[in-house]
């Protein structure tokens, strides 16, 4: 059984923040992850991405509900550090490819613990491409710069990464 206790320096941040309720990591653990997400208050710019809000031509809760998955989870402020020129071409027909590229990068097949995805070092996500991990379980980092905020926060199908910064794929 992998260890699934919430791993990372912002976990107290978070849980002070959303301390009970189905945003919490209580409250998460009961819901698939994109109700666990829909939840989450540091969650809202993902939630609008994957379900259709943000481009109508995206909308990925059906699959993310479909599976087992581990998540990279950008939160609001990852999503606010995007250039505005960025944003406004990812909710438009052009940018469908885009967005969904960018989005099925923050997904990996099957769920992982942190010292799973720390001994795997790079691990393939659902756009086809890998992430590298790195650090150690309370300092991990994605892709060398993109810090885990709070990992291992279980939902009922995925095991979450709130991550400071939105990964993008290679070009």
């Amino acid at each position: 059984m992998a260890d699934t206790t919430p791993v990372g320096a912002g976990c107290a941040g978070y849980v002070a923040q959303v301390p009970t309720g189905a945003g919490s990591v209580e409250g998460m653990a009961e819901a698939n992850v994109t109700t666990a997400a829909s939840n989450n208050p540091l969650l809202t710019t993902l939630v609008a991405a994957v379900s259709g809000q943000l481009n109508p031509q995206v909308n990925l809760v059906d699959t993310l509900n479909g599976g087992e998955f581990t998540v990279f989870a950008p939160v609001d402020s990852a999503f606010a550090a995007l250039p505005p020129e960025t944003v406004a071409t990812l909710k438009t027909p052009e940018g469908t490819d885009t967005l969904t590229s960018v989005l099925t990068y923050h997904v990996v097949q099957g769920r992982m613990d942190p010292a799973m995805l720390l001994a795997a070092k790079s691990v393939p996500t659902v756009q086809g491409a890998s992430v590298e991990i790195g650090g150690t379980a309370d300092a991990m980092t994605v892709n060398g710069s993109t810090k885990v905020i709070c990992g291992n926060v279980q939902t009922s199908n995925a095991t979450v990464y709130l991550v400071d910064a939105v990964l993008m794929p290679p070009a």
